[in-house]
Order: C-alpha cells, then sequence, then structure tokens
C-alpha cells in the first residue's frame, strides 16, 4: 500500500494532528462558543446559596425582625395603656365618653350573642379541632404552639385585672374589667385555627372569619357595656405577640421528618449524575 504525501507528513507526531470526530458520548458534551460567550446555563455560574446548593435565593434582609419589631411595638402600647388605667391618666376621659356614646346603642339580645363567642365553651373547641387537624397532618409544633398561646390567655390577664382593678362601665361597685378576657379567648381561639388551617386551605377566608369573629366580640362587649373600649384594645395588644409566634412556628416549624423516598431519590440522582461526570470524563 502507497503513502500517500499526508500520511508521510503526519507520521510520527500524534501530538500535532488534528482530532478525530467520535460518536457517543462525545455528542453530550456542550460545545465551546467560538464568540466566548457562556452557555445558556452552566453550572459553574450560579452561585450558591446559604445552604451551598446552586441557584438558591438568597434571604431578603430586614423580613424576619419586621414581627419582632409588631411585638415590641404592640408591647410598648400595652404598657402605655396600662400606665394610664393605674394611674387614671387623661386617656382614660376619650375612652369614658366613647363608650357612653356607644353603650345601649344596639339590643342587648344582638350584643350578648356577639359577647358569647369569647365564651370558653364557645371559642376554645373552635381552636382545639384546628390543633387536631393540624397534628393529624404532621403539625405538632404548630398545635402545641397554638395551644401554649390559649394557655398564657389567663395566665397574662389574671394578673392584671387582679392589679389595676378597674372597675365596669355598667359596675362601677365591680373591679377587674382591664384587659377583656373574652377578647383575648376569642382572638387567640379564632385566629390561631385560621393560622393552623390556612396552609391546607390555601384560601383567605379562614383568616377572614376568624378576624370578624374577633371583630364581632370585641364589637358586643362594647356596645353591651360590658367593658371599655381600652379593655378590648389592650386585650388585642397583648394577643399579638402570642399569635405572631403561632404564626411563625406555622410557617417555618416543621414536626415530621423527611420522607425516605425523597432522601433516596435524591441519593439516587446524585449517584447518577456523579456516574455520568465520570463517564463524560473518561470520553474526553
Amino acid at each position: 500500500m502507497s503513502e500517500t504525501p499526508r500520511s508521510r507528513e503526519t507520521e510520527g507526531d500524534t501530538s500535532t494532528g488534528l482530532p478525530q470526530h467520535r460518536i457517543g458520548h462525545a455528542f453530550a458534551h456542550t460545545p465551546h462558543r467560538s464568540d466566548s460567550r457562556s452557555p445558556q446555563t452552566p453550572r459553574g455560574v450560579r452561585q450558591p446559596g446559604p445552604g451551598g446548593r446552586p441557584g438558591t435565593t438568597p434571604p431578603v434582609p430586614g423580613r424576619p425582625a419586621t414581627p419582632l419589631l409588631i411585638a415590641a411595638l404592640c408591647g410598648l402600647l400595652f404598657s402605655l395603656v396600662t400606665w394610664q388605667v393605674l394611674v387614671s391618666g387623661p386617656l382614660l376621659t376619650p375612652d369614658h365618653e366613647l363608650s357612653r356614646a356607644l353603650v345601649r346603642t344596639v339590643p342587648d339580645s344582638v350584643t350578648e350573642r356577639l359577647s358569647d363567642l369569647g365564651n370558653i365553651p364557645v371559642a376554645v373547641p373552635v381552636l382545639a379541632l384546628a390543633m387536631a387537624y393540624a397534628a393529624r397532618r404532621g403539625r405538632l409544633r404548630a398545635a402545641g404552639a397554638a395551644g401554649l398561646a390559649m394557655a398564657l390567655v389567663p395566665a397574662l390577664v389574671i394578673p392584671f385585672k387582679e392589679w389595676t382593678a378597674r372597675p365596669g362601665p355598667l359596675e362601677p361597685w365591680a373591679a377587674g374589667y382591664f384587659p377583656s378576657g373574652h377578647t383575648a379567648t376569642a382572638a387567640v381561639a379564632y385566629i390561631g385555627a385560621a393560622l393552623l388551617v390556612r396552609p391546607y386551605t390555601r384560601r383567605p377566608w379562614p383568616m377572614a372569619v376568624a378576624l370578624a369573629l374577633t371583630a364581632a366580640t370585641a364589637a358586643g362587649l362594647i356596645l353591651r357595656g360590658w367593658h371599655w373600649p381600652l379593655d378590648v384594645a389592650a386585650s388585642l395588644l397583648m394577643c399579638t405577640p402570642l399569635l405572631l409566634g403561632v404564626a411563625r412556628v406555622v410557617t417555618y416549624g416543621r414536626s415530621g421528618r423527611q420522607p425516605r423516598g425523597i432522601r433516596w431519590g435524591k441519593s439516587r440522582l446524585s449517584r447518577g449524575s456523579t456516574r455520568s461526570r465520570s463517564g463524560d470524563a473518561r470520553t474526553r
């Protein structure tokens, strides 16, 4: 077989010749662009997130501090209202005038039923059902947080009632009206139940119903003359940090472990990707 000029020139030179085309895995490689631009979705361009995973969205600065600021503001306002009640400050004057203007403007048959929404036998079973449902779906921490918030209501309300000894609008001879226990019970029970159910309904109606029930309870207490407006406002300020804590546990808390199938799938995927990378390395 005769040698051609091309074969004689390239004989013995295996380093400077043009690469030969291969079939198979070689076509799976991403070709280099002639204009020095990177491919569309290179692995090295994506920056790892906090957990080291590529493409992870970084945390937004300032968001986690918002609930803390709201809780601190509610605590400050609650302290201010309590101080005014203890010293009979000027804030009580508009409170008394507003109460006199609103009391008995609605029939007692209506306001009494609205006030009954804050009774323990009415409100607490609603929260208990929501807690049982959340626990059945694996949200044990969220259910426990809601139960703890409800247990803290009498632990906070009763000492303040005894300390302030504020008389009622229609019963000046009695004491222990600040803050409103019915308002606190309604707020924690109904809003806490809505927080537990909301992740499964994915609709805004549970929170809307809870807010409406809480507002109806507060309005019934004021219109019936069983509490001053500041009593109701102080209860809402006191319960807001408790509900913010429940909301945080519901949002970020997880009581169950990750299913084995998911972990196995991830490990299998990682093994497959490792094999593909090693196969690509052998074909280079």
